[in-house]
């Protein structure tokens, strides 16, 4: 069992590659540092394999906040759960159920007219998650870029308390509180245990 989230960014065009390009790849690698589970292409779509699959939701929502950190930017992102049948050299190259989950469910995103989406085996599971992500997204979708900023803040620094976080940032704790209340930051953690116990019961 693996996971692949596969993702575009949205209004891509309206802003240079210069500017996105280079922290789409750092946020990518930092997720996952070996470059052969992890590709750009087609201009503006990218594809990671995420082996833990319980990790696939967060790593979504910081690969979000990345994006959102470059103001007018969003992305549409993909989750796919399931078995793999055959690893290529390139990540795009790999096949099996969660390549093919992911792939698809990326292809209905636009129809769908939302930015989040997760399919695994079960049909059931497929359901509920995707409702709780629809309610997620009211949030996710309309964060700041200072919104976006402490939620890929929190992520990289999971251990570390608000004043650690506002040394980080170079801003003060009572605004990072404020921020993560803004972004319900509290509320999507919340939904990430959830994912997690019941992608372990997978």
């Amino acid at each position: 069992m693996t996971s692949v989230v596969t993702g575009d960014i949205i209004n891509s065009k309206n802003v240079k590659p210069t500017i996105w390009l280079p922290l789409l790849k750092k946020a990518l690698t930092f997720l996952e540092p070996n470059t052969q589970l992890w590709e750009v292409y087609r201009g503006d779509s990218f594809q990671i394999e995420i082996k833990k699959p319980q990790n696939s939701f967060l790593h979504a929502v910081y690969l979000k906040a990345c994006i959102k950190e470059i103001k007018g930017l969003d992305v549409r992102l993909a989750i796919g759960i399931g078995t793999k049948e055959y690893q290529g050299e390139r990540v795009t190259e790999s096949n099996g159920e969660a390549f093919q989950f992911s792939g698809e469910t990326l292809e209905n995103l636009k129809k769908d007219k939302v930015n989040l989406k997760v399919k695994t085996p079960n049909a059931i599971l497929n359901r509920d998650l995707n409702l709780y992500f629809k309610l997620a997204l009211i949030s996710m979708d309309n964060w700041t870029v200072s919104s976006a900023e402490i939620v890929k803040t929190h992520i990289e620094n999971p251990t570390k308390i608000q004043s650690d976080l506002a040394q980080i940032i170079g801003i003060n704790q009572e605004a990072v509180s404020k921020r993560m209340k803004r972004a319900n930051l509290e509320e999507i953690l919340e939904l990430n245990a959830l994912f997690v116990h019941k992608i372990s019961d997978l």
